[in-house]
């Protein structure tokens, strides 16, 4: 009766819901909670994801989602629905929305099918998928439709695609299955190693979100860290500098800056001049990691600058896109 144009970003870390007319109306983490007898969902997104790392036997707390590819179709699809449903204001009986959904370039059609079908599942009448870079792209206000080279770094929780894009396509790209989240593992492997204190994943989010980097800041900052002492088995606190998170996020990075290399190196000529006069593109929340984009034009001689909406680029351009996916 109604319809409706909604666009997802469904991403290892975060959905994003996009929504005609209104904008984003969700960005919630991709975390489900849910009794492990009865299989009753408990708890998803912020309030789930507040449980990592702190629930009983009786409760599991999982990401349905790993490097920006379904694991779990059930759950992935429960949370999905009751997303779609709070983006609709409960109105599903009267409306059956068309939804553009997005992932990573270097996604199989099996893949793509799944992601597919577990949309039309929540209810929807038409779905499209759309890769990540050509999103991230029309999200970043930048007019794929030229004929022109335009390269795309959108550096997600799962997943980093490095895509150059011209007349509406993707020339040449690459997706790697290391992001955000190797970071965050990066981050919890050194503190092991340097300090020998154990820290979960949510708190090495925080040490990245607060005081991460990839390339020296002018003035280096700290912060505060608690965790379990592998030696006494006690709680412990140490102080961690943003210097030494350049060092633990390195073999990340280098892997991240070999993959725009490399898709550089195979792209045409012309658009290789059009991206130099143009610039580099990040986007995603690994973009936002300090000083990546002066390391990616250190490393490339390319200008590099990070999207204004680089946390919401894809799934604005995934709800932008739906009026413009037959041309």
């Amino acid at each position: 009766m109604f319809d409706m144009d909604i666009g997802i970003d469904l991403g290892t870390a975060n959905v994003l819901v996009y929504v005609k007319g209104k904008g984003i109306v969700i960005n919630q983490p991709s975390v489900v909670a849910f009794e492990k007898k009865t299989r009753k969902l408990i708890a998803i997104g912020h309030k789930a994801k507040l449980m990592m790392g702190k629930e009983p036997d009786n409760i599991e707390v999982i990401r349905p989602l790993k490097q920006g590819v379904i694991s779990d179709y059930t759950v992935t699809e429960r949370m999905l629905k009751a997303f779609i449903e709070t983006a609709m204001q409960k109105k599903r009986m009267l409306s059956r929305p068309r939804i553009c959904v997005c992932v990573p370039s270097g996604v199989t059609e099996l893949e793509k099918r799944g992601v597919e079908d577990a949309v039309y599942r929540t209810g929807a009448k038409h779905v499209d998928i759309m890769e990540e870079p050509i999103a991230a792209a029309i999200g970043a206000d930048i007019d794929i439709s030229l004929p022109r080279g335009n390269m795309i770094v959108d550096i997600g929780g799962g997943t980093s695609d490095v895509a150059v894009i011209s007349l509406g396509g993707i020339v040449e790209s690459n997706s790697l299955k290391l992001a955000g989240d190797d970071y965050n593992e990066a981050m919890i492997k050194y503190i092991r190693r340097t300090y020998n204190l154990l820290i979960g994943e949510p708190t090495a989010e925080k040490i990245k979100i607060a005081i991460g980097s990839v390339y020296p800041r002018e003035e280096p900052v700290t912060m505060e860290v608690k965790g379990r002492d592998l030696v006494t088995g006690f709680p412990a606190r140490i102080l961690v500098s943003s210097e030494e998170t350049i060092e633990a996020f390195a073999e990340v990075t280098a892997q991240i800056l070999d993959t725009i290399h490399n898709v550089l190196e195979i792209s045409p000529p012309e658009l290789i001049a059009d991206i130099a006069e143009y610039g580099i593109v990040l986007s995603g929340g690994g973009s936002l990691i300090y000083g990546l984009d002066k390391l990616v034009e250190e490393s490339t001689g390319i200008r590099a600058y990070v999207a204004s909406t680089a946390l919401e680029a894809v799934v604005v351009g995934a709800g932008k896109s739906v009026n413009y996916i037959n041309k």
